[in-house]
């Protein structure tokens, strides 16, 4: 099996975003019933080209709220449930060069969406966050949610010749024109949801980053506690989703191959 080309970069903080000479940014934050949270995470946002929030049927006027605090920003209603269809829409609709997913609750910081993007610009296809490398950390993560997470990525790293530390973050960045390795589905509407579109995404975005050969690099980031509300994530049932989709991945590696080794 071959080793995924992964690098890790210097911890060094690079300068503020957007130049006229640099690509296009898309921010995407799938969001659900994040108003009184939208005005921290608006305000720490750096300048970027487009922001696209992904409401999921909110009834508390989040997509009002992201209105006021932005008028430039663009609103886009998922078609299905789960923070992963959010992300496929959001992706779907993007304009940019560059793409970055950071969550509505406060959790991630965008002022570290500069670190991801100068991981890219300087030769990375995926930029990766990681909560256990370097700087990074959390304020958030249970003693289960990070054995999990431990147990699951070394379960990743030695069946898809990875070096994750941090398989299960949400706050990842990576080149537009690679989106479609990822294969995700954002335009078949549905009653139930289809694999990927719940928080197995970052797995699923991971493990195909990987297949695919991508040069990934692992960016430190520090995780904040949700500012308002209480999370959605569910640390046995999601866990358990993220080692389905890990079997599932295989499996999908493996019927790729079968035609190569057939001809």
């Amino acid at each position: 099996m071959s080793t995924v080309p992964f690098v890790r970069p210097t911890e060094q903080r690079p300068p503020a975003v957007v130049h006229a000479s640099e690509p296009l940014v898309s921010v995407i934050i799938p969001a659900l019933n994040e108003a009184r949270n939208l005005p921290h995470v608006m305000a720490a946002l750096p300048e970027v080209d487009e922001v696209i929030l992904v409401d999921g049927g909110s009834t508390d006027d989040t997509a009002g709220v992201a209105r006021r605090l932005m008028p430039g920003i663009r609103v886009v209603a998922q078609n299905r449930r789960g923070k992963g269809n959010a992300l496929a829409c959001g992706f779907a609709a993007a304009t940019g060069d560059i793409i970055v997913m950071i969550d509505a609750d406060g959790s991630t910081d965008p002022k570290e969406i500069p670190s991801f993007i100068a991981a890219l610009r300087a030769g990375a296809d995926f930029a990766k966050g990681s909560r256990f490398h370097g700087a990074g950390g959390s304020a958030d993560i249970t003693r289960l949610r990070r054995l999990g997470n431990r147990l699951l990525g070394l379960l990743v790293n030695v069946l898809f010749g990875t070096r994750y530390s941090d398989l299960c973050y949400g706050y990842n960045a990576f080149w537009a024109k690679h989106l479609d390795v990822f294969a995700l589905d954002s335009t078949t509407p549905a009653d139930r949801k289809l694999w990927g579109d719940g928080f197995e995404i970052e797995t699923l975005l991971n493990l195909r980053a990987a297949k695919a050969g991508l040069r990934i690099v692992e960016v430190p980031s520090y995780e904040q506690c949700r500012i308002h509300g209480e999370s959605n994530l569910n640390a046995f049932t999601d866990g358990l989703r993220v080692l389905r989709t890990i079997g599932r991945e295989i499996r999908r590696r493996r019927h790729a191959a079968a035609p190569e080794r057939a001809r």
